[in-house]
């Protein structure tokens, strides 16, 4: 009885914690719910009109919604860049931040579902690849794909919320429940990027995506643009919120992105390579992409900037001067993210598309309709993020425990993370 009463104080206390805050957190939030109410007008918009509202033809059937989702299935599977070292080789500055990764897998999983929603066109179509709901198509590797998106999803939500509710009530958790999963998520991590890649490579129809080198360049490059974005945040909430984020942490997590980085740019290259040398009709695409084709050169420039971006923030992650200052680790990381927005949005869609049977180009530029709701399912996103951080924080710094008679010590993210010692 004792354990159910603190489990509704800890909902309720969450609640109250959620709707207080100063008024830097009310118009973050503010603009958040604005762009989400754009987005929802856009989409009701998109589904009385049909998808034609969008830029997405015949030819370019897929566009920004699905290039967003394959970027942010590798958001949600860069968690598992933290876990490893945490739990496999148990260190213990990476254990302080490895929950905050976990939030930023389910917030990136959140997004990657509603991108699947709002692409299929009709929302009817969705409660067929919901798992134990619709009627699941298993010759479908989109169901499969979900299916895993699921299974991540959940077993992130219970990890977290089970190690918050232990540290609200200043008991340790179980370790043999919390191990076990932690672990069962690192080839989970792996599965679901895994899985989004023979989405691609099962259409044998595009040879410029059925290459089997895709999977193991979609989670090299989804090691290094996920934690970046996680770098950046850490040093945000280390300095707004009081967390005690190690540098240590944060210097080798960079190490470990330059690693995936340089075998992402190894992968780029040896791709580009086995097409242009060998000179094959699937070159056409390749050549589009990086040269232009037909006076359609809309792509290349970005091509290349995703290239230089990479290689830079590649040499400045790989040299350890510049990668224990903060200025050169945070222009790298803002580089590393858009490097590989842009190979896995512009640069992976629409060369694999087009031109199409015949050698015609279609031109896809971003619609309105496109922008205002990938804008509302993105302030989705950081809408729960930020949310669950709300939370987190003060468990984490001792400020929201179930008994004030206790009086914890701070309690840090290590205790939440996989410490041996007892909370007070």
């Amino acid at each position: 009885m004792q354990t159910f009463r603190s489990s509704i104080r800890f909902v309720f206390g969450s609640a109250r914690l959620i709707f207080v805050g100063n008024r830097f957190y009310y118009a973050w939030v503010g603009f958040l719910l604005a762009l989400i109410g754009a987005g929802v007008a856009a989409y009701v918009g998109q589904v009385r009109h049909g998808l034609i509202v969008t830029s997405m033809r015949d030819v370019v059937s897929w566009g920004f919604y699905i290039g967003n989702f394959t970027f942010l299935v590798g958001i949600a599977a860069a968690a598992v860049m933290l876990v490893i070292p945490a739990y496999v080789y148990d260190w213990k500055p990476i254990k302080e931040v490895t929950l905050l990764g976990e939030m930023l897998a389910i917030s990136a999983l959140v997004m990657c579902l509603f991108f699947v929603l709002v692409d299929i066109g009709r929302p009817d179509r969705f409660w067929h690849i919901v798992p134990l709901v619709g009627l699941l198509n298993f010759s479908s590797l989109l169901a499969w794909d979900v299916l895993a998106l699921n299974g991540y999803l959940l077993l992130n939500w219970f990890v977290v919320t089970y190690l918050l509710l232990c540290a609200y009530r200043g008991r340790s958790y179980r370790k043999g429940l919390v191990y076990p999963l932690v672990l069962l998520s690192i080839p989970l991590a792996v599965s679901i990027h895994t899985v989004t890649a023979f989405l691609y490579n099962g259409l044998a129809a595009r040879p410029f995506w059925n290459v089997s080198i895709l999977a193991p360049k979609f989670l090299a490059s989804a090691f290094s643009s996920g934690p970046a974005i996680l770098l950046i945040l850490l040093q945000i909430l280390r300095k707004t919120s009081g967390l005690d984020v190690q540098d240590e942490a944060i210097f080798k997590v960079a190490e470990l992105m330059a690693y995936a980085m340089g075998f992402n740019l190894f992968l780029t290259g040896a791709e580009v390579f086995k097409e242009l040398y060998s000179n094959t009709q699937s070159a056409v695409f390749t050549e589009h992409l990086y040269f232009g084709y037909k006076g359609h050169n809309a792509l290349v420039p970005f091509a290349w900037a995703s290239v230089l971006f990479g290689v830079v923030a590649f040499l400045l992650f790989l040299v350890p001067r510049t990668r224990k200052n903060f200025v050169t680790l945070n222009v790298g990381c803002v580089l590393i993210y858009a490097s590989v927005y842009i190979e896995k949005g512009m640069g992976l869609i629409i060369p694999g598309l087009t031109p199409d049977t015949l050698g015609e180009v279609y031109d896809y530029h971003l619609s309105l309709t496109e922008l205002f709701v990938a804008a509302g399912i993105f302030s989705a996103g950081f809408l729960v993020f930020t949310l669950m951080i709300k939370v987190a924080v003060p468990i984490m710094l001792g400020r929201f425990t179930s008994s004030a008679r206790l009086s914890p010590p701070p309690l840090g993210v290590t205790e939440l993370a996989g410490s041996r010692s007892s909370s007070r």
